[in-house]
């Protein structure tokens, strides 16, 4: 029977990704992914030579319900996000429910996730993380959704791009000054650095650098060391 296999792949170091995941996208006959220069990288690291189709943000229905056609048909798939576990702040949920609608059975093939990653790194003893993804660009959007998961009460993870992440910590600032907040930066990467303390410390760290690079992975806690 043909399937749909969600396949996690590494956040940075290829070195992460599993054996079975390995074996999976060799075995399968072709590759959904969102960007197929990103993704033919890790394929030609292993060797495995493999048609890769793109579906991304912008991807219309009609593109999850052709490549869901050919699963039906026979031909077993699998979908692979840029970086980490699929479905987590990417498109492919779409893909997934054309795939499960023309019935054909999904099936995970679990790994890397820069959620798991930053939560292991933290040390955090709280019983709930609640994880956000990226927020809108659009500043009002965004500190609107800070109010909203501060209310909580809970701790939460965002991710961030290295464009918007002091804009980012300046609304925590404002919104939650004594917030403990611990960032995981290039996670996996020769470049990876963890950060801790309040949102008004981290930032001023981050300014104070000629440029701030790389990929954030965020976790806001409780008004105690996270």
């Amino acid at each position: 029977m043909s399937r749909l296999f969600v396949v996690a792949t590494p956040i940075g170091n290829l070195s992460d990704i599993t054996l079975r995941a390995l074996e999976t996208l060799r075995e399968v006959g072709f590759i959904v992914c969102e960007d197929t220069r990103h993704t033919r990288k890790l394929l030609v690291h292993y060797g495995i030579d493999k048609r890769v189709v793109s579906f991304h943000a912008n991807s219309k229905p009609a593109a999850a319900d052709a490549i869901a056609g050919r699963i039906a048909d026979g031909e077993s798939a699998a979908y692979v996000s840029d970086a980490g576990t699929p479905l987590l702040s990417d498109p492919g949920a779409a893909l997934v429910r054309a795939v499960r609608a023309a019935g054909v059975p999904i099936v995970p093939i679990p790994g890397p996730s820069s959620f798991a990653a930053v939560v292991s790194a933290a040390g955090w003893d709280g019983s709930t993380i609640m994880f956000e993804g990226f927020l809108s660009p659009k500043q009002g959007r965004r500190r609107k959704r800070l109010a909203e998961l501060l209310a909580r009460d809970e701790a939460f993870v965002l991710l961030e791009s290295p464009f918007r992440i002091i804009k980012t910590l300046h609304d925590l600032s404002d919104l939650a000054p004594d917030h403990q907040v611990f960032i995981g930066r290039e996670m996996t990467k020769a470049h990876e650095e963890f950060l801790v303390g309040t949102p008004s410390e981290i930032a001023d760290n981050l300014s104070e650098r000629p440029a701030v690079k790389g990929e954030f992975t965020v976790l806001v806690g409780h008004r105690k060391k996270v």
